[in-house]
């Protein structure tokens, strides 16, 4: 015999499987802005800014960031998010591009553990400099993030994007590549939670969120 549901749960639970519908073609339409807003490519590399900040996260961030200094696209380089103890010669071992010279324009930050204290650390760095525009290089998958951070705690900084492009991570038909897919999905949801915890700071003017 079939047990038909209590009217009062029938008319609670049209409108939760309208709102969870609703709710998931949100989710995918955002997600699909944010996959179109993943760099594929630096789209401007010849621009000279005051200073460079290069977020941690592997060798080919360093060495772009180098690469970019002794360009002379920048005035300094920082490495933001650098394990404590690690100091600036093992740094430039890593990087075997980068000559000993450049020592004295790079500088290198411990307290970041996270994108939001890359963001944090790099804000202090900038009012240390007083430097106007910023060059920032991270990589391509993590770049939307880091701007949206990088952006509300240096809201008067010009912020140029130098995404590098990790082999591992497929960009362009990312739905063939579990790894790729899953890898984007969890930033997507950490953008959100980012672009929701900076406008409940807005609102409320919460220190704690800031």
């Amino acid at each position: 015999m079939v047990r038909m549901l209590p009217q009062k749960k029938r008319r609670l639970f049209g409108p939760l499987a309208i709102f969870c519908i609703l709710a998931c073609f949100v989710w995918s339409g955002g997600f699909i802005v944010f996959m179109d807003h993943v760099p594929r490519l630096v789209e401007d590399d010849y621009t000279t800014t005051d200073g460079i900040v290069v977020l941690t996260g592997g060798t080919e961030r360093l060495n772009t960031g180098m690469t970019l200094l002794m360009q002379k696209k920048a005035q300094k380089l920082l490495i933001s998010g650098v394990y404590r103890g690690v100091e600036l010669e093992e740094l430039l071992a890593l990087s075997k591009s980068a000559p000993q010279e450049l020592e004295c324009c790079i500088d290198i930050g411990h307290e970041a553990d996270s994108t939001r204290g890359n963001a944090k650390e790099t804000a202090r760095w900038i009012e240390k400099t007083r430097f106007k525009s910023l060059r920032l290089v991270t990589a391509n998958y993590h770049m939307p993030r880091s701007l949206l951070e990088f952006s509300f705690y240096m809201p008067q900084v010009r912020l140029i994007a130098h995404p590098v492009f990790p082999e591992h991570v497929k960009v362009d038909q990312w739905w063939r590549w579990p790894g790729t897919a899953a890898l984007m999905v969890g930033e997507y949801n950490k953008f959100l939670l980012v672009w929701l915890r900076q406008e409940l700071a807005r609102q409320t003017d919460l220190e704690i969120l800031k």
